[in-house]
């Protein structure tokens, strides 16, 4: 094991992102087996006294399901309508699968604006601390139903996808720790759906512009974000102290295994010292 994976065994706050492609199957409908072991592998963390986060995409992917729709619709009214039945349906999904784990989760549903407003982002960071402290595990989405900026991915000032929104959480609330699970297994020097060569970087030190190189293509045709925007979400955390591992979401249980301190996925090497933005988790002076 070495330092840099041994260093993420005594994370304390970690921050979980899922996307659309990790907890539906390939025809849109939900895998309520990955979904189930995604809430017994976040439960097990918290019982050993972790702090959770759980980021969920997923709710115009399972709001396509329950309306028994035949794919994604092509308008943004039609999306936002979509998804506000998929975030309901969602949110009943993750409270009755966590439940059955003795565990209680809540919902939070961020907008751009309320991220870069200094009194929303205080509240914000309350909402946070105050379900943490209750012992309650957060779940975060994109508020789909109101903002089209994860739906009309582009748009260089918006989230556009919750890669980048996980980061911004990660960042907000002191996280030590933010797994990115996809349906890749980690960073390559190459696409290894193209390039069966291709190689597997296991940690990266500094996101140069080498790295950057090596991220190309978009995400699935069930969700929004590709490498491009992973290491971008990875840019975020890392500049602001949280270690980063991009990982394999097949089995959710890999994150029991990342806490631990295996080698799975591609770890991006927190940039330390940093005073995180959530005034509770900086150090004091002299401490």
């Amino acid at each position: 094991m070495n330092s840099f994976r041994e260093e993420l065994c005594n994370s304390k706050r970690v921050v979980v992102k899922v996307g659309t492609s990790t907890i539906t199957y390939e025809n849109g409908d939900i895998n309520y087996t990955r979904m189930d072991r995604l809430a017994m592998a976040l439960s097990e963390l918290a019982n050993q006294g972790k702090e959770v986060i759980l980021v969920t995409s997923g709710a115009i992917g399972v709001g396509v399901g329950k309306l028994k729709l035949p794919g994604r619709p092509s308008t943004i009214r039609e999306k936002q309508a979509v998804a506000a039945v998929g975030q309901c349906e969602l949110m009943h999904i993750y409270s009755k699968l966590f439940s059955e784990y003795s565990h209680i989760v809540g919902q939070i549903l961020l907008t751009r604006d309320v991220m870069v407003n200094s009194s929303g982002k205080q509240n914000v960071i309350n909402t946070f601390e105050t379900l943490l402290e209750m012992g309650i595990i957060p779940i975060v989405n994109e508020n789909d139903s109101v903002a089209v900026e994860e739906i009309e991915v582009g748009q260089t000032d918006t989230f556009s996808e919750n890669d980048t929104l996980s980061a911004l959480v990660a960042k907000l609330i002191g996280a030590d720790l933010l797994i990115i699970l996809s349906d890749i297994d980690g960073l390559y020097d190459a696409d290894p759906r193209k390039n069966a060569s291709s190689k597997k970087i296991p940690t990266i030190l500094e996101i140069t512009p080498e790295i950057e190189k090596f991220a190309d293509g978009a995400g699935t045709q069930r969700g929004t974000g590709g490498m491009v925007t992973k290491l971008n979400a990875a840019k975020i955390a890392v500049s602001a102290g949280v270690n980063v591992v991009l990982a394999n979401g097949d089995d959710p249980f890999v994150i029991i295994d990342i806490l631990k301190g295996k080698e799975i996925g591609s770890l991006f090497v927190a940039q330390k010292p940093m005073c995180i933005l959530s005034q509770s988790r900086c150090p004091k002076e002299g401490g």
